[in-house]
């Protein structure tokens, strides 16, 4: 069974619990982050609310980060492109506002959890775009032999571009590969990523934007091979 934690300051902690419950998740609910913290172990994947009683939500966010790699979803109360990537730039996987249906939560929830799960298929191949390595099996990407750190969400968006260096990806199937859907409400999410991933990257040249179509990768070098 699956632990969610719950971190949130508000009334909505409790729709937000039980509606978890009732998909079948294990839930525990804290308001303030040094509890989610303390709680962290034992929690498979954390929803939190960036404004808490305690501590700064993005702080939060940085330390279960640094801690590992259990998946954090987080909940803005704007819908602000800026607060999207610094929620991304902190360590979420994925950010969402407040307000959002429960039913999306629920569907953000397990898309991430599918996206953390170890994979059984074949190791996809690892890709160079010298001086930039993507390594499919470790799902590790290194600039200049230096290991930038990513989210789940991020590396699977390189990925999907670093697999076609020679052609444009559409936005709907990014959407597909990377969020498993085709809701072109939802397609502003691959603008946050892109920024995100262009400041972890320090240049905006390896993911070049073409107007009205899509996304791909700016580096013009490939090698690949099975690892």
């Amino acid at each position: 069974m699956v632990n969610a934690l719950v971190v949130e300051d508000s009334e909505s902690i409790e729709s937000t619990v039980r509606n978890l419950r009732r998909q079948g998740y294990q839930v525990k609910g804290v308001s303030a982050g040094a509890e989610a913290l303390r709680l962290l172990p034992r929690a498979d994947i954390v929803l939190l609310d960036l404004e808490l009683p305690d501590m700064d939500g993005l702080e939060v966010c940085r330390a279960i980060r640094a801690a590992g790699d259990t998946p954090v979803i987080a909940f803005s109360r704007r819908d602000a492109e800026l607060d999207r990537v610094l929620a991304l730039q902190a360590g979420a996987d994925d950010c969402v506002v407040k307000t959002c249906g429960d039913r999306e939560v629920m569907a953000r929830v397990r898309a991430v959890l599918r996206r953390v799960s170890p994979r059984t298929a074949g190791a996809p191949e690892s890709i160079s775009l010298r001086p930039l390595h993507i390594d499919g099996r470790s799902r590790e990407v290194h600039l200049n032999g230096r290991l930038v750190d990513m989210t789940s969400k991020e590396f699977e968006l390189l990925y999907a571009l670093a697999s076609t260096p020679e052609r444009v990806v559409s936005r709907k199937e990014l959407m597909a590969k990377v969020w498993e859907t085709d809701r072109a409400a939802s397609s502003r999410t691959i603008d946050t990523h892109v920024s995100s991933l262009r400041a972890k990257l320090g240049s905006s040249r390896w993911i070049v934007t073409v107007r009205g179509v899509g996304y791909k990768i700016g580096a013009v070098q490939r090698q690949s091979a099975q690892v």
